[in-house]
């Protein structure tokens, strides 16, 4: 798993609409919320998706961008995210098929997917916060929220 006070590693990756975004492209801009989900469509995926977007105010405030992952394909990320009525990125780790979620040490060989990772990456590209639970347990939005407040108020997301 990628390692709090290591540099976050980079990737390019497609978003719902077909544009790529890379996560170098925030450092010295705002920290990252990486969030990893296994699959759009399914329940406890959607309501985390969906308690992000109810919170987008709170990432505001932190100066974050709410990045999420799965290996879902572009198109399914698409219709997932007009479906859920979300906003942020929903970035396709589809191929090289989980590359990234590799990266991050988050894919599940078994399964074909990514596992519940969560990454708070400050301004310089540090990994600075992470929680990985397992498929079925869903993640509290609470201390995420508080680790991205953290790093602002450290100074570390500056």
């Amino acid at each position: 798993m990628a390692e709090i006070g290591t540099a976050a590693a980079d990737f390019s990756l497609p978003d719902q609409h077909g544009r790529t975004v890379r996560l170098g492209d925030f450092r010295g801009r705002s920290s990252v919320l990486l969030v990893f989900y296994p699959f759009a469509f399914t329940s406890v995926c959607a309501g985390e998706l969906q308690a992000l977007q109810a919170r987008s105010d709170a990432f505001e405030r932190a100066d974050a961008q709410v990045l999420a992952v799965s290996c879902d394909s572009m198109h399914t990320q698409r219709v997932f995210s007009d479906q859920e009525g979300l906003d942020f990125p929903l970035l396709s780790d589809f191929w090289p098929h989980g590359e990234a979620a590799r990266a991050y040490g988050v894919f599940a060989e078994d399964k074909g997917c990514a596992v519940r990772g969560t990454f708070v990456i400050d301004r310089a590209g540090t990994v600075r916060w992470s929680v990985v639970n397992a498929l079925p347990d869903a993640r509290d939005l609470h201390e995420y929220v508080k680790a991205l407040e953290a790093v602002r108020s450290t100074g570390t997301g500056h």
